[in-house]
């Protein structure tokens, strides 16, 4: 772990400027800088840094944060990551708080790991491009395959010498530990012999986010030898192939840009749609697609194309893959390409326009993907009919957004010609068989901007939380004059700041913020007054080490249209902070306001089904007109009429 005290020191030293103007063309613009997003493709600049405050905002895609946030979202880094490349940037020296011996050993066992596969990786390469037997087999077959030298070289391709012990040789020589060459599977053991699990084959490194290299795929390429076609790394304390993608670090930022990620199947299928220009791709790692590759991808965006080809094995891959990516919450669209074609041969035939035409033009939604292929299947026969329609309505139940699944079932009842209400029905005794009843539907994941935040039924309330949370974290340590009676008739001011003042009165009725960061943020408030009896400030949440955290309070610093100076045309607009005690306790007002009117219109609903148990209707009602009461004492209190 890295200390406190470092991590300050880090925040404190790196300038917002500095960190964004490394890989972002920045100007001058007022206080503040503007320049082009580099997390999506723009032409007029609405990316914004502010180096007073210390964040940076897009308000085209809505990305912000501070300067880690920025660097995890660039790079693609954790929040450890990001750390360690400011304190090298800014010469900041990490001394790591003490590890257990155990979590000493495996740490080192894991960096000797990553060491090893790289000398690999570098083997490999070099045999290809320089040594005689690499150059003659395995260049040769990558020019046939028509890849170029500098594609080769984008995905450190190499190539496996057929002598037995080629690289273990090599590496041992070099003073390289058998221990850690057997637990990468490079080197195989086998009596008083070291064996390469790669040899004879051309090889493809697997990189993790960061460009460390976790393993291999190799393929063979002699035909009369009995073995694997493809050839992976067995799993090890660094290679996890369910949980990698491969070619996603090469497309990790054309991902972000594009809001886009192309899944294909094999090696050369990444790296011939790269070499077309098509950058946006990955493949699973001759896996099938797990959900910790579709949550890889989720770090990046919610919109996933799966590419197949055009045969039967293809299409049914591809109806697999589709569930699970519903499953996680991800729209999905399919293409398939012509029998006898895949995304490598049909990239090496048209041109890069061409190839990215196609994609886009052929590309189906899921449903329509779905239907089509089981009608064609189904044809006129009812019973397949009626089991299309269960498969149809089984998928769309997967999918976690009620609106979604609404939306797809009535495009799906279009699509099959039959009464989407009969859709809805096996729908929902799909997600019934798989214990998610309607009445039991967990929170829905609201997507606001690139942010998610998980929020109650009534959106509306969004509106009130996001005003509250800004005053509190804002203007929490300014003060608030309240006049008062005392008990001689004697009029007297007692002051108190605005985050106890917003506290009190939420602790009091026992209110809390549905958005669920913002409930993060409001229990630090209290853990911080109650523990040191002292008052959070802005910079703490811009610095907080939960990305969600200081990207919301990023988000609410940032101020699209600043006012102009007035003043100089002797034009005095009032600031927030001149009417601040008004603004505050009208928030708190309005904020209890809707939530009473949300369990008034909850009482109301209970009452119209007939929901409320015969015993508790008394206690029922009795409840009901306290909140009227309540309701109507609020609307008085912000002036409305009753």
């Amino acid at each position: 772990m890295i200390p406190k005290e470092t991590i300050d020191l880090i925040f404190e030293t790196a300038r917002i400027d500095e960190v964004v103007g490394d890989f972002v063309h920045l100007k001058k613009r007022g206080v503040n800088m503007l320049g082009n997003c580099p997390f999506h493709d723009e032409k007029t600049p609405s990316f914004t840094v502010s180096p007073a405050k210390g964040i940076y905002k897009c308000f085209g895609c809505g990305k912000g944060g501070n300067s880690v946030n920025f660097v995890m979202d660039h790079e693609h880094f954790s929040y450890p990551e990001a750390l360690k490349f400011l304190a090298s940037k800014y010469n900041i020296y990490i001394e790591e708080q003490e590890r257990t011996p155990e979590q000493e050993e495996a740490a080192n066992d894991r960096e000797s790991m990553y060491i090893v596969s790289n000398i690999a990786n570098e083997y490999f390469q070099n045999q290809l491009f320089n040594g005689d037997e690499g150059r003659a087999i395995g260049l040769s077959y990558f020019k046939e395959r028509g890849f170029r030298e500098d594609t080769l070289k984008k995905f450190q391709l190499g190539y496996s010498p057929e002598k037995s012990d080629a690289f273990s040789a090599h590496a041992l020589k070099e003073g390289y530990k058998l221990e850690f060459l057997e637990k990468t599977g490079l080197t195989i053991p086998k009596e008083s012999r070291n064996y390469d699990r790669f040899r004879g084959r051309v090889m493809f490194p697997i990189h993790s986010l960061s460009g460390r290299i976790l393993g291999f795929g190799g393929r063979i390429l002699k035909s009369n030898v009995k073995a694997a076609k493809y050839l992976n790394s067995p799993e090890s304390e660094i290679y996890s192939k369910s949980k990698v993608l491969y070619g996603m670090f090469q497309a990790k930022n054309s991902i972000v840009k594009k809001d886009r990620c192309l899944l294909v199947e094999g090696y050369t299928d990444v790296v011939s749609m790269h070499q077309s220009g098509i950058e946006n791709v990955v493949a699973s790692s001759g896996t099938s697609l797990t959900v910790d590759q579709i949550k890889l991808v989720k770090r990046f965006t919610n919109n996933i194309t799966l590419l197949f080809d055009g045969d039967a094995a293809g299409l049914k891959a591809a109806l697999r893959g589709v569930n699970l990516i519903l499953q996680e919450g991800l729209n999905v669209k399919v293409v398939t390409f012509p029998d006898g074609e895949d995304p490598d041969s049909y990239a090496k035939k048209v041109s890069s326009e061409e190839l990215e035409n196609y994609i886009d033009e052929q590309a189906k939604d899921f449903i329509e993907f779905k239907c089509s292929l089981l009608l064609a299947e189904a044809k006129e026969d009812p019973i397949k009919r009626a089991e299309l329609i269960k498969d149809i309505a089984a998928t769309i139940a997967l999918i976690p957004d009620t609106i979604s699944r609404t939306v797809y079932a009535q495009s799906s009842s279009t699509i099959l010609g039959i009464d989407e209400q009969l859709i809805f029905s096996s729908i929902e005794q799909s997600r019934s068989g798989k214990a998610h009843s309607a009445k039991n539907e967990p929170m829905q994941v609201v997507f606001t901007g690139t942010k998610k935040n998980t929020i109650a039924a009534d959106l509306s309330l969004s509106l009130e939380e996001i005003t509250l949370i800004r005053l509190l974290v804002i203007y929490g340590t300014s003060p608030l004059n309240f006049e008062y009676e005392n008990e001689a008739g004697e009029e007297e001011v007692t002051t108190v700041s605005t985050a106890e003042y917003i506290l009190s009165e939420l602790s009091e009725d026992s209110i809390e913020f549905s958005n669920t960061v913002y409930n993060k943020i409001y229990y630090e408030f209290i853990t911080h007054v109650n523990e040191h009896e002292t008052i959070l400030d802005d910079k703490f949440f811009v610095r907080h080490q939960d990305p969600e955290i200081s990207q919301a309070i990023s988000e609410l610093l940032s101020d699209k249209h600043l006012l102009s100076d007035w003043s100089k045309k002797e034009i005095f607009v009032p600031t927030e902070t001149d009417k601040l005690k008004e603004l505050v306790t009208e928030a708190v007002i309005r904020l209890k306001s809707k939530q009473v009117k949300i369990k008034i219109s909850d009482m109301l609903k209970q009452m119209k089904d007939n929901t409320v148990p015969e015993g508790d209707r008394l206690n029922f009602l009795h409840n009901f007109q306290q909140l009227n009461d309540l309701s109507m004492h609020i609307d008085k209190e912000l002036g409305r009429e009753c």
